[in-house]
C-alpha cells in the first residue's frame, strides 16, 4: 500500500527557519535508511506558504488567494510517499523518525486510492487509461 506521510507546518516553518545542521543530519540519516528499505517513493520539504497560492472553485468560478495562509497547524510542510505493506508498518517507520522540527511538530499518516478501490465506480476504459499515465510517469 502506498501512503502519503505528512510533516505538518509549525511557526518556525512558516517563518522560513531552516532545520539546525544535526537536525539536517538526522532527517538525512532517516531517509537514508527509509531509501535502503525500499520504502520511500519521493519526499521533498515545502517552501512556507508565504510562497504559495490558493485556488478556490466554485462550479466554473476559479478564486486565486495569496499565502501566507492562516491556520499553520492545519498547513503541509513536507511529504514523503511511501511503499509499505500496511498501515502499522508506516506507523512503525514514523516513530523512529526525528522530530522534524525544533519544537513540538506533528506527522499525519494517510493511505492512498489504488484504482482497485475504484473498480465499481469507474469503466474499465477510464482505470486502464490510468493505469497506461502512472506507467508512462514511471518510466521517465
Amino acid at each position: 500500500m502506498r501512503v502519503m506521510v505528512l510533516v505538518k507546518a509549525t511557526a518556525d516553518s512558516e517563518a522560513g527557519v531552516m532545520p539546525s545542521e544535526d537536525l539536517f543530519q538526522a532527517m538525512g540519516d532517516f531517509n537514508a535508511a527509509l531509501v535502503e528499505a525500499g520504502i520511500m517513493l519521493a519526499g521533498e520539504g515545502l517552501k512556507p506558504s508565504s510562497e504559495g497560492r490558493r485556488v478556490r472553485f466554485d462550479g466554473a468560478d476559479r478564486t486565486v488567494t495569496d499565502g501566507p495562509f492562516p491556520a499553520v497547524n492545519e498547513l503541509v510542510a513536507g511529504f514523503w510517499l511511501w511503499e509499505v505493506k500496511d498501515m502499522d508498518e508506516a506507523l512503525e517507520w514514523v516513530r523512529r523518525c526525528p522530530n522534524p522540527m525544533p519544537g513540538p511538530s506533528e506527522i499525519e499518516i494517510r493511505p492512498l486510492y489504488e484504482m482497485e478501490d475504484f473498480a465499481d465506480a469507474i469503466p474499465e476504459e477510464l482505470r486502464d487509461r490510468e493505469d497506461r499515465l502512472r506507467q508512462e510517469i514511471a518510466d521517465r
